[in-house]
């Protein structure tokens, strides 16, 4: 009876096989750098805000505290939004005929708070504190990146898993003194590379354990 494949065929199924299997490892890697681009994780995308606030020219520029406006953020999870009020205490007497500020001056008016878009947003099942990072020494520009010098604001990490666990698993390279916690200008003195361990005792910082273990930050 005649060969009805010619013995070639063998080594184009083998190659198939193997292009079968290369397409799919490319696929899952493909998959996997778009689950943690920012395509999926928003980083570095601008939010349209309802009045677009210059971090930039407050913090920056005028040198305005963070808790000048996130005024729970040393006593509670949340750092909290300031109320229309907060915004007035100075644009009542500067700029305050302002086109671009009616916004907040028909807030105060009607007593309506703005509606600000979250920027920072994390997924539901995460639970985030920022009164106990305040307390460790973590400064605000390790999560929320040079905020002093952002005109519009944008999400500077990632926010994914496995950025916080990086964090977690490694705290000392990101603690800093307290008092320095919203010195935006700050810089880890070279002089001292044992900063980071002694920031860990010093401020009782859990263990890895502890700190990477799934109920830290899930609820």
């Amino acid at each position: 009876m005649s060969q009805i494949f010619h013995r070639h065929t063998n080594i184009y199924s083998r190659l198939s096989i193997v292009a079968v299997l290369l397409f799919v490892a490319l696929l899952g890697g493909a998959v996997g750098m778009l689950h943690v681009s920012g395509y999926t994780t928003g980083q570095g995308d601008f939010i349209e805000q309802p009045i677009q606030f210059s971090h930039a020219h407050h913090v920056g520029g005028m040198g305005i505290d963070c808790r000048y406006c996130h005024t729970a953020v040393e006593e509670a999870a949340f750092a909290g939004i300031p109320p229309t009020k907060t915004c007035m205490n100075c644009h009542s007497q500067i700029w305050s005929q302002a086109p671009i500020l009616e916004p907040v001056r028909a807030s105060f008016r009607e007593n309506r708070p703005l509606e600000w878009t979250r920027v920072h947003d994390l997924p539901d099942f995460v639970y985030f504190n920022h009164s106990i990072h305040v307390a460790k020494g973590v400064g605000c520009d390790t999560c929320h990146g040079p905020v002093d010098k952002m005109p519009l604001m944008y999400q500077h990490a990632s926010l994914t898993m496995q950025w916080c666990l990086d964090c977690h698993r490694n705290p000392g390279p990101n603690l800093r003194p307290r008092e320095e916690v919203f010195n935006m200008n700050w810089q880890r003195p070279a002089n001292d590379p044992e900063l980071g361990a002694r920031l860990i005792r010093d401020y009782k910082i859990a263990s890895v354990d502890q700190l990477t273990s799934c109920s830290t930050c899930h609820r």
